[in-house]
């Protein structure tokens, strides 16, 4: 009777260990443990020790197990999996090395721990052993054992050793099916990955979600497509995969058209699928649809976290509306770099550099490293304001005070700034510093700036670069062409349209544009004729253009190629 009523108190102890919700009601019942000389029940310290883990307060339980005088591998077991779960796996690890110094075996249930301790560690040596300790335990088919281990080799890149352990394995589960596929993805190996896929016997939301991804981050569009189609079962990950292998691939129509599917489909879409689509908003200028995103956020209480905040400053900024971009700004409760980075780059592009240079001012006072993007931002608004003193002092201070090596972008922006002023000596003086070969980008914000201040010797310079950079853009060509032709130097024109003849150089494609009509995007291209209303478009042309030319005004054209 007094056994019976002892088991009871044991398991009434661990159920209240278990049930603890604050760190000192642990500390209380481990009291209670050591008054009552039960400290020492290997049962009831690990529970104590898995509550502790529960409330990452590992430090506890290593002192509860440094009391313990012969611990069992439940309490190894559950130490290992706390010093896991507490972002400490090397010293799970020596314990695990421990508990077999002790002459303490193994069971089935010590290696899943451990096996993630050296995945996370990246411990190659250390999981290799690990693995021959559980074939030397005859614990080779178990499938939990066998899963972890192709998990550990596959996050390794150990790609034959993984595909390995998974042929040996007598059954699969659906986790080692897309561990197997995700150990291919990762490797790049699209062709074996997607074998495995369809020799699933029942396919998981998981594993068509790494191949989704594998598709899309290889860019082959038509492929995530034609998969994503096929899906019976799409969770948000698989929409928000999908609409953002649309965004990198440029397709911002498509990107929306597909949320609002999922959003027909009873989807709830997350923060990542938020700032996703708010993104493609920014890339279109689509402001009434950014605003609508901005509302269905607000209605569905949506937490506006830093990644949907910078998205949605990005936005605003983009679409020209700088006051949204930043109450938006002001409001968020956390603010990161990109946030920073957004709206400084918000302020700069809309032509506020001297708001941009005080923000930027306002992230240093708060302790927050700037990075290069940021800095970017920074010189060009000095660029697109002429600011070149105050430019030249945030490049200088770059390096001087931030010890951030200036890139090839920043190197533009500086190019920029002094040929925009006319200081085209000094640019052509700071492009034969660059530590690095200048590109076809520098040359022609050069080139630019030659064209505004009519400096033809440096412009040829520029084109001379320029045509071995980049021998088929038509853009420079025609740029000195019109420059030589307002000097009247025909002779010019014509040497530099045989050198375009005879290199075969072409006017490039017309660029694309979008406007928002009625929350509907429109394309146009120039002498385009595709869109349905393309007539009454040019008719409104012609009838803007007679106006035009009844106050006076005559077309000017600035191109004579």
């Amino acid at each position: 009777m007094e056994l019976w009523n002892a088991g009871l108190a044991l398991r009434h102890a661990g159920h209240h260990l278990k049930r603890c919700s604050t760190p000192n009601q642990l500390q209380s019942w481990y009291a209670l443990l050591l008054k009552t000389n039960t400290a020492q029940d290997c049962f009831l310290i690990n529970q104590y020790i898995t509550a502790c883990s529960n409330h990452r307060t590992i430090d506890s339980a290593i002192l509860a197990f440094s009391h313990l005088e012969n611990p069992n591998v439940f309490v190894y077991n559950a130490l290992i999996g706390a010093f896991l779960t507490c972002f400490r796996p090397l010293q799970g690890l020596r314990y695990y090395v421990l508990m077999l110094r002790n002459a303490v075996p193994p069971t089935s249930y010590t290696f899943p721990p451990v096996i993630k301790s050296c995945r996370v560690l990246r411990f190659v040596g250390f999981g290799e052993c690990v693995h021959a300790q559980v074939l030397r335990n005859g614990l080779g088919l178990h499938l939990h054992l066998q899963t972890a281990m192709v998990d550990f080799y596959s996050s390794l890149g150990m790609v034959v050793e993984a595909r390995k352990v998974f042929e040996e394995m007598p059954e699969r589960d659906g986790f080692a099916w897309s561990t197997m596929i995700s150990t291919h993805v990762r490797a790049g190996d699209l062709d074996s990955a997607r074998r495995v896929f369809d020799q699933m016997p029942q396919k998981n939301t998981a594993a068509s979600n790494t191949m989704i991804h594998g598709y899309a981050e290889a860019g082959d569009v038509n492929s995530v497509e034609a998969l994503f189609r096929t899906l019976l079962e799409r969770d948000v990950v698989s929409w928000t995969t999908m609409i953002n292998c649309y965004c990198k691939r440029e397709l911002y129509l498509e990107a929306l058209e597909l949320f609002e599917e999922m959003k027909s489909t009873g989807t709830r879409p997350d923060n990542t699928t938020m700032a996703t689509v708010i993104s493609a908003c920014a890339h279109l200028g689509a402001l009434d649809k950014g605003k609508e995103m901005h509302l269905y956020m607000m209605q569905a209480e949506f937490n506006i976290d830093v990644y949907i905040g910078s998205a949605l400053i990005d936005m605003y900024a983009k679409c020209g509306v700088v006051e949204r971009a930043l109450v938006v700004f002001f409001k968020l409760q956390e603010k990161n770099l990109f946030c920073w980075s957004s709206v400084i780059g918000g302020l700069a592009y809309n032509g506020y550099a001297e708001e941009a240079l005080a923000m930027f001012d306002k992230m240093e006072k708060e302790k927050v490293e700037p990075t290069q993007v940021i800095f970017l931002s920074v010189l060009a608004a000095c660029a697109h304001a002429g600011l070149v003193e105050e430019g030249n002092r945030r490049f200088s201070e770059m390096t001087t005070r931030y010890g951030t090596l200036p890139e090839i972008e920043h190197y533009g922006c500086m190019v920029d700034l002094l040929s925009r002023v006319g200081l085209l000596e000094e640019a052509l003086v700071l492009i034969g510093s660059m530590r690095m070969q200048p590109n076809s980008a520098i040359w022609g914000a050069l080139l630019g700036g030659c064209k505004l201040h009519k400096n033809l010797e440096i412009a040829q310079i520029a084109v001379d670069r320029l045509m071995i950079l980049e021998p088929n853009n038509s853009g420079y060509y025609t740029l000195l062409v019109n420059m030589y032709a307002e000097e009247n130097r025909w002779n010019e024109v014509a040497r530099i349209r045989g050198i375009m003849k005879e290199r075969g150089v072409e006017k490039a494609l017309p660029g694309s544009s979008w406007i928002e009509v009625k929350k509907k995007m429109h394309q146009f291209a120039a002498c385009d004729n595709h869109h349905p209303s393309s007539k009454q478009i040019y008719q409104v042309l012609d009838v803007l253009d007679s106006q035009l030319k009844l106050l006076g005004h005559a077309l000017q054209f600035d191109l004579v190629v």
